[in-house]
């Protein structure tokens, strides 16, 4: 008789090389990249789902994705050897049995997005945040913030032609943190559209340049309509930083 049991993996992955999370047909994805690894390393076919999806170029200080295995387990080496298999750009930070029917997509409460932007050319930083020629003003992008908070459809913020049955987000908080030289947006949720959070930045940065008014955040949410919002801004700055799930998911 077979065993299958069920193992979330906590992983982290520099998104620059990737088509995205998604495996694809025609294109190099992380999805692909560690299941590939897995594959080899327990010496059976494994199939990820992870937390979410992270578009092209999109990097994660935290995803998690959960797979089954099947009369094996494990080895205390494990981490060692599955982090020797993969490229540089992927890091697997831990791995626990979680209850069989734990999922790491439908049974996460909360997920966290943080985007990076510097002033001043640094090339230990050019991949990884994105470099504005331009200070904003930090108090009014928060105030504007604030509007996130009062709504619910996202809309406006969304990629158009996207295969999602609503636009509804219960976003918990966000806000912009000036920290050694950077700005940082810090957003969570209980779930994000697709290219929702580079959208959002990119208007609030509109907000505090000038270009767009504090006052107009909660008619442009309100409008449902992507081309009042601001232009998405580079995908290398965002990162998937937190995914939050309840206790119900762990073994007894």
């Amino acid at each position: 008789m077979t065993e299958t049991k069920r193992y979330f993996l906590e992983l982290s992955y520099k998104g620059t090389p990737f088509h995205g999370w998604q495996i694809q047909g025609n294109a190099y994805s992380v999805q692909e990249c560690l299941e590939n690894a897995l594959s080899t390393y327990l010496r059976q076919k494994i199939n990820v789902v992870g937390s979410g999806r992270t578009d092209t170029g999109v990097h994660a200080s935290m995803q998690v994705c959960h797979f089954d295995l099947v009369d094996a387990v494990p080895s205390e080496n494990f981490l060692k050897g599955i982090n020797s298999i993969l490229p540089k750009e992927i890091a697997i930070h831990s791995i626990k049995e979680v209850k069989a029917t734990a999922h790491a997509r439908f049974h996460a409460v909360r997920r966290s997005y943080v985007y990076r932007i510097i002033f001043r050319k640094n090339p230990f930083l050019d991949q990884l945040a994105w470099h504005c020629f331009y200070k904003p003003d930090v108090e009014k992008m928060n105030l504007a913030a604030e509007a996130l908070l009062r709504h619910e459809d996202f809309e406006c913020f969304s990629k158009i032609h996207t295969d999602v049955p609503h636009f509804r987000c219960q976003i918990m908080s966000a806000y912009w943190e000036q920290k050694d030289g950077e700005l940082l947006f810090h957003i969570t949720a209980n779930r994000f559209l697709r290219g929702m959070v580079r959208a959002i930045v990119g208007t609030l940065v509109e907000v505090g340049t000038g270009l767009r008014a504090v006052e107009d955040m909660d008619n442009l949410i309100l409008s449902r309509n992507r081309a009042l919002a601001g232009k998405a801004v580079p995908a290398k700055g965002l990162f998937l930083s937190k995914i939050e799930y309840r206790k119900e998911i762990n073994l007894d």
